[in-house]
């Protein structure tokens, strides 16, 4: 996968875009989907016959239901991901994975024939996403390990942790940041962070919120 794309250069400069609440993709992370309305059935075959299978995963900026006829205002960043698994169902649906590429910033939306949308995709002020461990010797490794002890035994919550001590920095860090039960702003806040290390601060911040709140809630009801 880093061999396929070792330069921004090799990316296309259009993407068409999954707009997605609360989903949220990195470079080298794995992102499962169940894909079954039809313009983003098309926008998967489109990918598919495209041959760089390349699909840029978003954030809408608002929750809820658009107006009619209206698309919903999206982030400034998202993150290319290539369809590595792809399996369609009886009923219509497509099972596929997308694994992270690197990050990218929306210039501009097309005005597209197509049901589903695109965007001109700026990759240069993410091009160290291509660098596979980029920036992993400054990560806070025991401090995270830490929160997350504490994070699963306040929710009785049970891990793997021979795979995660066997987890390099990158693929701790962003793993967790993508399976954390946090929203939408808080996981945009995740993916825009200018390093690692700065990802696994707002990461490990988050999960020191959400233990004094359950702190809290726990002495409100001892009460």
């Amino acid at each position: 996968m880093t061999e396929r794309y070792s330069s921004i250069n090799d990316l296309p400069g259009t993407l068409p875009i999954f707009p997605l609440a609360g989903a949220m993709l990195l470079p080298r992370g794995v992102l499962p989907l169940n894909i079954f309305e039809p313009r983003y059935v098309s926008m998967v075959d489109a990918a598919l016959r495209s041959g760089d299978r390349l699909i840029g995963m978003i954030q809408p900026q608002t929750i809820g239901p658009a107006d009619a006829g209206a698309s919903p205002a999206i982030h400034d960043v998202g993150c290319a991901g290539r369809i590595t698994g792809f399996n369609e169902t009886d009923d219509g649906r497509v099972l596929m994975t997308l694994t992270g590429i690197c990050r990218f910033k929306v210039t501009q939306e097309l005005d597209a024939m197509t049901p589903f949308r695109q965007v001109k995709a700026d990759y240069a002020p993410f091009a160290n996403d291509l660098e596979a461990g980029s920036g992993e010797l400054d990560v806070s490794r025991t401090a995270l390990l830490d929160v997350v002890r504490r994070y699963l035994d306040a929710n009785n919550l049970q891990a793997d942790w021979d795979a995660i001590e066997q987890s390099s920095n990158e693929a701790l860090v962003n793993s967790l940041s993508m399976i954390s039960p946090f929203g939408p702003q808080e996981k945009q806040a995740m993916l825009e962070a200018d390093s690692l290390e700065q990802r696994n601060q707002i990461l490990i911040a988050l999960a020191e919120m959400a233990l004094a709140q359950t702190q809290t809630d726990d002495d409100t009801t001892l009460q």
